[in-house]
């Protein structure tokens, strides 16, 4: 069985995993206490110190206990992540194919706004130096065209790969993460009373007391995006070198909220304004410095909500929860890739983004509601692998349950007074969501009326069929790509494309089916001789994080058959076997397409047309499994799904015009 990829811990595993893991939630200090004040609220101590308590028990009991604790063992093979946990939890329940759609479609929403509020709110920071006084400020149109141009620059870079600019990730984030640290421990040396923040009775009283104090939550919930991309990334560094970063990741993050805290008491009673208390932390000398580290560690954290969506889309591909799009890979690391449409579907979304909020303070709401939608997905999920795979004990996991959900509903709550007045961002989830149903639920209509055949039953005619030299050869291997779990049973429709469509005289018929896996990784293959050295199966056992290039793992598998001397990969023909060519392979693919004959429900009816629409622009099987337009065949096959098995269809014969039988017919 296939063990997966290990990270063992190490310093140097430590440093890459600041630079990809914690990118997202390392940049919340950016906006969360801005967030949390607001503009024309009157600084309080109530408000601060509450705030600031609500924080860092949302850091302790979300982040650190649900995913760092808890979620992190919920690794399949070493891989993370909603999809993965998915994987580890479907064969328990139908339903659960619903909260990782949903999940997946809220990741792709943070994949649009990380981008906008991490740059804006990093360069916003420049309206704090004089020499930018007037030229930058949230907003303006300057401001909005820098923003525009660093995330077009970090989409238009995608195409190349992060393979150079990646191994500076980490370094990045160690300073970040130093400066934060620095910058808070000299706030608090100041004004030590911020530590009191540490007793959660300043933020029960926040929530009970302080008017407003529960909508606050939706602003405090900022401080642990990230969260679920840390559970998402898992695979590049691994849970240990995640465990044992958190610590100084944690210990940064809560330090610089307590210098921010500090700050905001120094100023009670006034207003906050367009002030962001981030950089108001910092000496005016060094503001400067501090901009420019905040803008790489922003575009640090947006590459990694990037690279996330990138891998999201590939796993629903596989797990049939997305159309086929075009998937590259742009450099030789491992689970690197690139998907085109995914990158600029993304980009015009940020773009949008910018254009519409122009400012990070206008994004707060729409970004935390997402964020908390993808978390209690990922709840929904934790509690079928702790209580069906883990067996833990149900009292135990209800507690835990009872926890997470409290915390995340009430953010949702106070979020969701918010995203109702931006419905269009509703909308694009629900567009996002929509797509992954139809092509989730049109593939189950259709694959459950596909009608497979015994091959035992065609056995003499395939046998006869290629023994018959009076029919021109069609190929010397014949490869169909079959769905049938079953190796003794293959598609009607691939038998009528043999026997019946047009014959097809071939030396070896070959049927191919590819199976995935619920691990990520593996790649294994089986060979299964059917009939005696003319139908061969071949089974693929691929991982759902695992391009499935046919043509390539095809012709592997011949090549080691030969060296096995299992087959002559070679040509029959003495004419070609003096110019070591090797023999030819032609793929056929069977397309389905609706008859005319189907009748079926509204429901399905509306389904199965989107369905059809959405394949008319995704990428072909053809491309999708990676064969030779040159050597592959497609062909047409009416998908009738339901028959009319009764037609009001009458006879009606001729009558002569004197009431007599029927002239006969002309001669």
């Amino acid at each position: 069985m296939n063990k997966g990829h290990s990270h063992p811990l190490s310093v140097a595993g430590m440093l890459v995993t600041l630079g990809i893991i914690f990118g997202d939630i390392g940049t919340s200090p950016l906006y969360v206490f801005k967030a949390v004040v607001g503009e024309n609220t009157p600084i309080s101590r109530e408000l601060v110190l509450g705030a600031l308590s609500c924080i860092i028990w949302t850091l302790t009991l979300q982040t650190t206990f649900k995913y760092i604790l808890i979620t992190l063992q919920a690794d399949n093979r070493g891989e993370g992540g909603v999809f993965s946990l998915y994987t580890l939890v479907r064969r328990f329940g139908k339903w659960v194919y619903l909260p990782a759609m949903i999940g997946a479609a809220t990741l792709l929403a943070d994949g649009i706004l990380t981008p906008p509020i991490s740059v804006a709110s990093a360069i916003e920071g420049l309206g704090g130096v004089k020499a930018f006084e007037g030229v930058i400020a949230p907003g303006n149109g300057t401001t909005v065209a820098i923003v525009m141009a660093i995330i077009s620059f970090l989409f238009f870079f995608q195409r190349f790969g992060t393979k150079v600019v990646g191994y500076s990730f980490g370094p990045i984030m160690f300073v970040w993460f130093s400066m934060l640290l620095v910058l808070g421990v000299g706030q608090i040396v100041q004004m030590p009373e911020v530590l009191a923040s540490l007793d959660p009775r300043y933020a029960i009283r926040l929530l009970t007391h302080y008017e407003g104090g529960f909508w606050l939550l939706g602003a405090v919930f900022l401080c642990t995006t990230g969260a679920e991309g840390l559970y998402n990334d898992m695979g590049h560094c691994g849970r240990q070198n995640i465990q044992a970063t958190w610590t100084f990741v944690k210990t940064a993050l809560v330090c610089n909220y307590m210098g921010q805290a500090a700050w905001l008491l120094q100023h009670e009673g006034e207003l906050l304004g367009h002030e962001n208390p981030f950089y108001r932390v910092m000496p005016e000398w060094f503001l400067l410095i501090g901009v420019g580290i905040s803008t790489l560690a922003a575009i640090v954290a947006c590459q990694a909500v990037i690279s996330g969506s990138f891998t999201l889309i590939n796993e629903a591909i596989t797990l049939n929860f997305w159309p086929k799009v075009r998937v590259k890979f742009p450099t030789e690391i491992r689970g690197q890739i690139y998907i085109p449409s995914i990158n600029w579907l993304l980009w015009a979304g940020c773009m949008g983004v910018m254009l519409y909020f122009k400012s990070s303070g206008e994004m707060e709401a729409a970004y935390g509601f997402f964020i908390v939608v993808a978390m209690l997905m990922t709840t929904v999920l934790l509690y079928g692998y702790l209580r069906y795979v883990r067996r833990w004990h149900i009292a135990v996991v209800l507690l835990m349950m009872t926890i997470f959900f409290s915390l995340e509903l009430a953010n949702f709550v106070a979020n969701v007074v918010k995203i109702i007045h931006r419905p269009y961002l509703l909308a694009a989830v629900f567009l996002l969501l929509g797509v992954m149903f139809i092509w989730y639920r049109a593939r189950k209509i259709t694959n459950r009326f596909l009608e497979f055949v015994q091959l035992s039953k065609f056995a003499q005619a395939l046998r006869d069929l290629s023994d018959d030299k009076e029919i021109p050869k069609y190929a010397t291997h014949l490869v169909y790509l079959t769905k049938a779990d079953n190796p003794a049973n293959v598609e009607k429709q691939v038998i009528d494309s043999i026997l019946a469509k047009k014959v097809k005289r071939a030396d070896i018929y070959w049927f191919v089916h590819v199976n995935y896996t619920d691990e990520p990784y593996t790649m294994e293959y089986r060979v299964r001789e059917l009939i005696d050295d003319k139908v061969i199966r071949v089974d693929f056992d691929l991982g759902f994080r695992v391009q499935p290039r046919i043509n390539m793992l095809f012709k592997r598998v011949l090549e080691e058959m030969e060296s096995d001397h299992e087959l002559e990969f070679r040509s029959k023909y003495e004419s070609i076997k003096k110019g070591d060519f090797h023999t030819d392979i032609c793929y056929v693919l069977t397309e389905r397409v609706l008859s005319v004959e189907n009748e079926f429900t509204l429901r399905d009816d509306l389904v199965l047309d989107a369905y059809f629409g959405i394949k008319h622009v995704a990428l072909s099987d053809r491309e999708a499994f990676g064969l030779d337009p040159n050597v592959t065949v497609i062909e047409q096959m009416p998908l009738v799904i339901q028959q009319r098995r009764e037609l009001p269809l009458k006879r009606v014969r001729p009558v002569a015009n004197n009431g007599g039988p029927a002239q006969p017919p002309l001669a």
